[in-house]
Order: structure tokens, then sequence, then C-alpha cells
């Protein structure tokens, strides 16, 4: 029987680093580019939690990094953060191909989305998305969970979830959900993961029980 899954964006189907990009925007000869970016990261969870509009953002972090790049400039440099991690890409599609339902799950932005599902098609294989700046909350706080059950129907004893922080994978923990911590250097134990939740889920229908 096809189950649902509930995939995470950052560190988990995309790579991401924040800080080479925005380090291009600030002036020459900055005294302190790691506290100033330290800085503008400290506010990215109100901006993704929808509290803080495009534009806002934006002007606040030029001013914080003291750059005279247009906002234009700043955008670029905040979307062109990604790399895919391909194993976990070949595990969606293959996942997909076997009919289960696929929902992305992120905390991330208005700057981030749309572009990057404009720059990485195969997020069509996903059949849905709870996104945190479009439902004003973000994990790990339960209300974006809730959010998800809700719309998606959700069972979350039947639902697997893929996250790779620890306070994210907890909440999860919390609802129910089958969870597995992500982590990018070792693909190999996701996937023994998976291997194992899809063989006691289909031993269980074979001898007519539930997971």
């Amino acid at each position: 029987m096809p189950k649902d899954f509930l995939f995470d964006i950052g560190k988990v189907l995309l790579d991401f680093n924040f800080e080479t990009s925005l380090t291009t925007l600030l002036p020459a000869g900055h005294p302190d580019p790691a506290a100033a970016l330290s800085k503008l990261l400290a506010k990215k969870d109100d901006f993704e939690a929808g509290l803080i509009s495009v534009g806002d953002y934006t002007n606040w972090a030029l001013e914080t990094m003291e750059s005279t790049a247009t906002p234009e400039q700043f955008h670029t440099a905040w979307q062109n953060i990604f790399t895919p991690n391909i194993p976990m890409w070949e595990a969606a599609r293959s996942l997909a191909a076997q009919g289960h339902r696929l929902i992305l799950f992120s905390n991330t932005n208005a700057i981030h989305c749309p572009k990057v599902f404009e720059d990485f098609p195969k997020f069509s294989l996903f059949h849905g998305s709870i996104l945190s700046f479009e439902v004003n909350s973000i994990k790990p706080h339960p209300e974006i969970y809730q959010h998800a059950i809700d719309k998606y129907a959700l069972v979350p004893e039947k639902t697997l979830y893929i996250d790779d922080l620890p306070a994210n994978i907890a909440t999860g923990n919390q609802f129910g959900f089958k969870t597995h911590q992500y982590i990018l250097t070792n693909h190999t134990a996701f996937e023994q993961w998976l291997a194992e939740q899809l063989s006691s889920h289909n031993g269980a229908q074979r001898h007519g029980g539930t997971n």
C-alpha cells in the first residue's frame, strides 16, 4: 500500500551554503564578515515564518551588511546557494514511481520560492507542499505539523518524515510520525531505514495487519 512522505528541502533534497554566496555582497575590507552574516541569518526565522515582507527583509539585510548591492543582487545571491543531493533525488524518484505520495515540508521564504522550483524542475515529483512562509509558522513549532496533517489528511503513524534537524524530528515524533534524521554524509543510513520501514509495512499488509 502507498505511504505518505514528508520531505524537508534544505540539507535533505538540496544542500546549501548561505555564507559563500552572501559574502560577495559585503564591502571590501569588512572587519567581521562572519558576524555580519550571523546577524543576517539570525532574523531568517521571522522571514521564513512570513512575519517580514520581502522588501523589508531585503532592505534590512543590505543595511545590516553595509552593502551597496541592489535588492535584485541580494535576491540573486540569496537564491544561488543550493546544490542538489543526487542520492536523495534518486530515492524520491523511486518512491514516486512506486505510487507513494511525496509532500515538501520546509522552512523557506518568498525569495527562495518559487525560484528554487524553477531551478530544480524535479520538484514536480512532489504532490504538494507545506511551506513555512505561506502558513505563517515554522518547524519545530507544532502548528505547522498540524497544518500538514489537516491539509493532506495525513495519518501520522503511516507517514514517513525526513528532516535534518533534531528539534524538527522531535516535534515529528510527538505527533507520531515515523521519522528519520537525515545526515548528508550518511545517505546509506537513510536507505537502510527506508528499506526497514517499507518492508515492515509490506509484511504487515501480507498478514492482514497495519503499520
